[in-house]
């Protein structure tokens, strides 16, 4: 039975894709934390990130990091954090966060809500970063 994040990666659900490739796919969490809080897929479906294979595993890193690159970039910030939890959707996702203090990471912080409008500028102001960044 395919995952949520796997019916989202064929279309089947609507996201905010902010970058692709053929490995993975990153699309703004529906409940973020803060601003520009993506997640990370591989489009290969695996519950637990540790169970990635040892080239699948470094390449998800390296493509988060461009990611959290462009992030940074369309929403300044001190840092990007990175959290692996993987309890909430049996498929492997990295959550790339813009923070500017620690508990900005904290996921019981309550969560925000954007109107489609702005889930779309946010989305595209990633996607642009991320476009610039590939040059």
């Amino acid at each position: 039975m395919a995952t949520i994040f796997s019916k989202i990666i064929a279309g089947e659900i609507p996201s905010y894709k902010v970058a692709e490739d053929d490995k993975f796919y990153a699309f703004l969490d529906i409940n973020p934390l803060v601003k520009g809080h993506t997640l990370v897929v591989p489009k290969r479906e695996v519950d637990y990130i540790f169970d990635l294979e040892d080239d699948e595993l470094a390449a998800m890193q390296i493509f988060a990091k461009k990611l959290a690159l462009a992030i940074q970039k369309a929403f300044p910030c001190k840092k990007v954090g990175q959290a692996v939890i993987g309890l909430e959707v049996p498929h492997a996702h990295i959550h790339l966060i813009p923070i500017q203090k620690e508990s900005d990471m904290l996921f019981s912080n309550p969560k925000l809500s954007f109107s489609n409008e702005e889930f779309a500028a946010i989305a595209a102001a990633i996607h642009k970063a991320w476009e610039e960044n590939a040059d």
